[in-house]
């Protein structure tokens, strides 16, 4: 595949496709007809020595190989979108920008209303494409320009990776109101008597239980792990399962699942959210606005 033979445009079909997983539904996304965009599937293909797309019942199914270009294509359309967008002349109320932010189902759950009305509000053309990525998945995706805002907490970045305090949190054992050990949860050894459940993706439970525990030469029992935090709340109300969960998002679910919330028996409890972004992004007029609009939505 060569560079100066490369019709750009085709990357924008092959987004579109993907998006849609329909020849006729890209074309009116990508506003061509659907003759074009079926001769664009057709240069794709060529291009790529791949058949992208195959159609399996009523639908079409992206190859492999389609599924790993999907990353860096829309990756390129990006980048080519920020250098025909000024950045000198940016105007949120007219940027068509997309951007990559990463959030957990929490943050999402805490972040996402507010944010999203200001930007329907003050930059009603902006897009933004939530990720969950693990703490490591996080930094490499900074690195690579695959997100270009994150928010989460405790990220172990290289220098590169420049960061903003965003707002300081604590953790509290989630338990059901009328949990049958409710009155020793808060003891260590009632704590470690009553079987958890623990999140996959987060260094929270590992900082603030199994890391703590670790160091008194003790361990609790994880009956279950999942990757989600707004599972927890509701496996909690229904089980005598207790969870580590940050306050920020427990006092928002404590009324609506009756759930009782206890400090840990821990001494170190807190812990702060903060952004970060990829120096290269540092004076990006469009990272400047979000940045500054997520700063006016910090939780309580």
């Amino acid at each position: 595949m060569s560079l100066h033979k490369t019709d750009f445009n085709l990357l924008k079909a092959f987004d579109a496709l993907m998006q849609t997983r329909h020849v006729t539904r890209a074309a009116q996304l990508a506003g061509i007809g659907q003759p074009g965009m079926s001769a664009a599937l057709s240069r794709l293909r060529e291009t790529f020595q791949d058949d992208l797309l195959v159609r399996q019942g009523g639908e079409m199914v992206p190859t492999p190989r389609a599924l790993a270009l999907e990353p860096d294509i829309r990756r390129v359309l990006r980048e080519i979108g920020r250098l025909v967008e000024e950045p000198d002349n940016f105007d949120p109320r007219a940027s068509t920008r997309c951007v990559p932010i990463r959030l957990s189902d929490l943050l999402s759950r805490l972040l996402l209303p507010g944010l999203l009305e200001c930007l329907s509000r003050d930059a009603p053309g902006m897009e933004l494409e939530i990720l969950h990525l693990s703490p490591d998945a996080t930094v490499d995706a900074l690195e690579q320009n695959r997100i270009e805002l994150a928010v989460s907490t405790d990220l172990r970045a290289p220098k590169s990776i420049r960061s903003e305090f965003f707002f300081r949190d604590r953790v509290v054992i989630a338990a059901r109101g009328d949990h049958p050990d409710l009155v020793r949860l808060g003891t260590l050894e009632g704590f470690l008597a009553t079987s958890q459940i623990k999140v996959a993706q987060s260094p929270i439970d590992d900082r603030f239980a199994d890391r703590q525990l670790a160091s008194l030469g003790r361990r609790r029992h994880v009956r279950a792990t999942v990757p989600h935090w707004l599972a927890v709340p509701d496996i909690v109300a229904q089980s005598d399962l207790v969870a580590i969960l940050p306050h920020s998002i427990a006092s928002k679910t404590q009324a609506q699942y009756g759930l009782a919330l206890l400090e840990p028996p821990f001494p170190d409890t807190t812990f702060d959210w903060s952004l970060y972004w990829h120096r290269r992004l540092a004076d990006d007029p469009a990272i400047l606005f979000l940045r500054e609009r997520i700063m006016r939505i910090r939780p309580d």
